[in-house]
């Protein structure tokens, strides 16, 4: 019975939703620690505790791209979830970030986890646009 339980945990864990769901879930604890630093002033980077969130999260993101491309490129993907509200949301807590910084007037300072985050986000996002767009053409040939 153990084991039918494991296999059956195996079989959910190693599929594409959970990659998604697990990305999400990273982003969503990455965009709160964020906004929880920003208001306490760094003490999240302080304690390398954004560190290792900012490393999860790019870790997991990679792995979901990855996933996402090999599955395109083996006619196994056909849910649209697009890499571009990813960026979007990114650009617009880091906009929000800089102005509140501005206006809040605190020793806050934009930690470079953030700043490589966003970076990785833009990088995998402009990978995947033009693998997809790779693929359509492939596909078009063919």
């Amino acid at each position: 019975m153990f084991n039918k339980k494991l296999s059956f945990f195996s079989e959910k864990t190693g599929t594409f939703n959970v990659w998604r769901q697990l990305t999400n879930f990273w982003t969503f604890v990455f965009f709160t620690a964020i906004v929880y630093d920003f208001f306490h002033e760094n003490i999240l980077v302080e304690a390398d505790i954004m560190i290792a969130i900012a490393a999860i999260y790019a870790a997991s993101l990679a792995i979901y791209s990855a996933e996402k491309e090999f599955r395109r490129w083996h006619n196994m993907h056909d849910s649209i979830h697009p890499g571009e509200l990813y960026a979007i949301v990114w650009t617009i807590l880091v906009i929000l970030i800089v102005i509140g910084d501005i206006f809040y007037g605190s020793k806050y300072h934009i930690p470079a986890e953030i700043s490589a985050s966003y970076i990785a986000v833009i990088s995998i996002l402009a990978i995947t646009r033009e693998s997809k767009n790779f693929y359509k053409k492939k596909v078009k040939k063919e």
